[in-house]
């Protein structure tokens, strides 16, 4: 009896697989399987309804999204909404975008020009089919064409991280709150299963420009799992079976602005005299009463580059890397398509990417820290390349970059493991595999901040390093600061007769030094830290200061003790003030808030505290902090057999309206957890909410 059960259902099983797999519907037919936190799971015969699946997708979870970001990378935002995008359109047109994604077209191959028609064709048939999803402003900027999606990146990567509008002028000491990334690659030497690893972690704003999309896409011999910026046809950051990467926010140099000379017929060039080229530019503005009127933007364009600001008898030249560069989504799509370390740094060579920071590691345990992007190939002279560099003398112009063999590169590093947290490529291991005396001065500052001595030392004190281990160290929020200075001050506030001091010195010494939910201490440390103004670059506050032969173990102590306690006493009697007591906990005061949720938040700005875990806050009423950036996109990927893989974004894959996504993940940030990533059909049929059938 027994025997005739197992034959039947072993007949029954054989059945089944033959009667799906002659089913001539299904297996032609394009699927979107979307999972319960709204990912979508593309399964597709062919690359160009691949594509198409993908546009469809990004319009179901970020349609008015990614209309708004269309408008305003055509330069036409004031004509759609208003006022308030006039000077959004004029640094769009002062650089050219719009022309240049019309040249860059033309050059693609012609199979990717018919992916790039595919994906928009999927965004106008959303929202051809759902047309109530669409906000009223946003029915003008409908169709999406080819060119759209080559002006939004441009826009976006271009000129909002090789440079941006409010800034022309490159810092690596003072990154944004919000914006930067973490990542590691950990070789079988380091792991403790032997099986390479990597960690995927970008901190950008939450929303607008920076929205990250999760998404799996299925053909042919493609099978990448990762996550773009809305609005993308391309994986920015992912895993395959075999291989991944990871990208960090690059510390080079990619633009200069350069000082002209104005003469009455132009600016001063050597010995002559250079006339501008000049155009006018319409821009439409959208007036309260729907009305439209006329501004008309006068571009200036030198040899250095567009001219951004004019002051009296000078004006200023923006150049910037990546304008020859219009491959970047082949790129993109040859790195998905690999399957080892040969075939992806074919890909990565291109360097079509004129930004970013790469990390790789897979299946055969081969790891890569390339300082990729693309930096110029610069005069040589004393010229001040991070401030303003003079433009009247040929001296200073650069017209070529640096190869793919010319740049700095770490590959399967002797240390076992490798990291980045938007330092210089210097100190991507410990000890130093790089020197940096081996490339131009220009190439990158030297230093390493908190948070990237924070990173390295979880890495370099783990002899074997476990997947559980990863996720911790992914998820730390330990402030390496407080390790470097707190025992001063701790010891000095015990020694004082003040009341409020000792108290004070009561709670940081019960502190964990973390910035966890329930971490009491922290909220005192880092309004201390902000008025002390401790930074890494201020050599003046601290008893040892940064030292390259010590970089993982400087700065250290503090050098104005007196000062120090005089601010912990301010400080104090203003926490009590606003919140009743000196140890109120971190998630009491930071919190995740929004579309139905209020959760406590931990982490916090990387730097100046050192914590890996970034997250950026804004102030809201009652003296609380709600978060708007930081982790994104969060993955780590062990290339074991099977892979294991927990990813998730912190703030929910969509940002439609009646999304019940926008914040459905906001419980896995506050509780410093990840989710499996769902990639067999098993595995996402089991976890099915719905389906989209082409």
């Amino acid at each position: 009896m027994k025997m005739k059960t197992k034959l039947l259902t072993q007949l029954m099983i054989l059945l089944a697989l033959f009667v799906y797999g002659c089913d001539s519907s299904s297996k032609d037919r394009t699927e979107i399987l979307w999972d319960k936190f709204g990912v979508p799971h593309i399964f597709a015969q062919e690359y160009d309804k691949l594509f198409y699946s993908f546009g469809w997708a990004q319009m179901k979870n970020h349609a008015n999204l990614m209309l708004r970001l269309f408008a305003q990378s055509r330069g036409r935002a004031s004509e759609y909404y208003g006022e308030q995008y006039i000077d959004s359109d004029k640094w769009v047109h002062t650089h050219n975008i719009p022309q240049r994604a019309k040249d860059w077209l033309e050059l693609q191959k012609p199979s990717f020009k018919l992916y790039f028609e595919s994906f928009v064709s999927g965004i106008n048939d959303y929202a051809e089919n759902f047309p109530k999803d669409i906000d009223v402003e946003n029915q003008a900027v409908l169709p999406i064409t080819s060119e759209d999606l080559l002006t939004h990146y441009q826009r976006v990567i271009m000129y909002h991280f090789v440079t941006n509008p409010r800034e022309t002028q490159f810092d690596p000491n003072s990154i944004n709150d919000n914006k930067g990334s973490n990542t590691w690659a950990i070789a079988p030497s380091k792991s403790a299963s032997g099986n390479a690893m990597l960690i995927i972690n970008p901190h950008l704003s939450w929303g607008d420009m920076f929205t990250w999309f999760e998404v799996q896409l299925n053909c042919q011999s493609l099978n990448i799992y990762g996550a773009t910026l809305v609005g993308s046809p391309f994986i920015g950051i992912g895993f395959n079976d075999n291989i991944g990467w990871a990208h960090t926010n690059n510390v080079h140099d990619g633009q200069d602005l350069y000082k002209l000379i104005l003469t009455d017929h132009g600016y001063k060039w050597g010995e002559n005299i250079e006339p501008f080229d000049k155009k006018v530019v319409q821009l439409k503005v959208k007036q309260k009463n729907g009305d439209i009127r006329i501004e008309e933007l006068l571009i200036k364009e030198s040899i250095h580059g567009p001219i951004v600001r004019e002051d009296g008898k000078y004006a200023y030249a923006l150049r910037v890397v990546g304008q020859d560069q219009p491959f970047v989504f082949e790129q993109y799509f040859d790195m998905a398509l690999s399957k080892n370390f040969d075939q992806f740094e074919k890909a990565i060579s291109r360097l079509q990417n004129p930004f970013f920071t790469t990390m790789y590691a897979d299946r055969d345990g081969r790891i890569l820290h390339l300082f990729g992007g693309r930096t110029p190939v610069r005069p040589k002279g004393d010229w001040d390349w991070l401030g303003t560099v003079p433009g009247d003398t040929p001296a200073t112009l650069w017209n070529n970059t640096h190869s793919y063999d010319e740049l700095p590169k770490v590959i399967d590093a002797k240390s076992g493991w490798l990291q980045n947290a938007n330092d210089p490529p210097w100190t991507t291991t410990i000890p130093l595999e790089l020197n940096r005396h081996d490339y131009p001065s220009y190439m990158s500052r030297n230093f390493m901040h908190f948070r990237a001595q924070r990173s390295a030392r979880m890495a370099f004190e783990d002899k074997k390093i476990t997947f559980d281990e990863l996720l911790s160290y992914k998820m730390d929020t330990r402030m390496e600061l407080a390790d470097r200075i707190l025992d001063d001050l701790i010891l000095a506030a015990i020694e004082s007769d003040d009341i409020i001091l000792n108290k004070a010195s009561s709670v940081l010494q019960n502190w964990d030094r973390c910035a966890n939910n329930d971490s009491k201490g922290a909220v005192l440390f880092k309004e201390w830290v902000d008025v002390s103004g401790f930074k890494i670059d201020k050599s003046e506050l601290f008893k040892i200061p940064w030292e390259e032969a010590n970089p993982m173990s400087t700065p250290q102590g503090i050098k104005n003790i007196d000062m120090a306690l005089k601010n912990l006493k301010s400080v104090s009697l203003d926490v009590i003030s606003k919140y009743d007591s000196l140890d109120v906990a971190w998630g009491d005061v930071y919190r995740i808030i929004g579309h139905g949720i209020n959760l406590p938040s931990n982490g916090a700005p990387g730097d100046p505290y050192g914590i890996f875990r970034v997250t950026g806050y804004k102030p809201i009423k009652d003296n609380r902090y709600a978060a708007v950036g930081g982790d994104s996109f969060q993955a780590i990927i062990e290339f074991s057999n099977p892979l294991k893989a927990l990813v998730s974004i912190g703030y929910g894959n969509a940002s439609q309206k009646n999304s019940v996504h926008r914040s459905d993940q906001a419980e896995f940030y506050s509780q410093k957890k990840l989710r499996p990533a769902w990639r067999t059909r098993v595995e996402i049929e089991q976890n099915l909410i719905d389906k989209d059938i082409f």
